[in-house]
């Protein structure tokens, strides 16, 4: 097993529906250490940076006015293979396929409207930690 550092961000729906703490402790429940933690509005810029390989779809727009609509919470999530984990925890990405039990199958709605983004690969988890955290942002425990 791999110890390994993740990047989940709390969509629009966890942040105004109040669920960020129920799901951070789902995290932690799990034995995962948050490495970082902050609540930030996303910019149009790093939007279309995270979301490049879909920024030419005609849905993109929709997706920047989702993740517009609150602030977001970034976490860095370290554990022994957290990154598929954590997408175990989550469920898959569209909510309606997922099982009650999981994370998008007890809160979420839909494709986009599915509480958290989580990284899906590692080299994807190191670009994106670093998409949403400076150095001085992610502390070893």
């Amino acid at each position: 097993m791999a110890k390994e550092t993740t990047l989940i961000l709390f969509k629009p729906d966890a942040v105004s529906k109040n669920l960020v703490g129920t799901v951070l402790q789902r995290f932690e429940g799990a034995g995962f250490i948050i490495r970082g933690i902050k609540m930030m509005m996303l910019s149009d810029e790093l939007l279309a940076e995270h979301y490049s390989h879909v920024a030419d779809k005609p849905f993109f727009p929709e997706i920047v006015e989702f993740m517009q609509q609150t602030p977001v919470v970034a976490l860095a999530l370290e554990g022994e293979d957290v990154i598929a984990k954590v997408r175990d925890l989550l469920g898959p990405t569209d909510s309606t396929k997922a099982e009650k039990g999981t994370i998008r199958g007890d809160f979420g709605q839909d494709m986009m409207v599915n509480v958290c983004h989580a990284s899906d690969s590692p080299e994807n988890a190191v670009a994106e930690v670093k998409r949403f955290f400076g150095d001085d942002e992610v502390f070893a425990r």
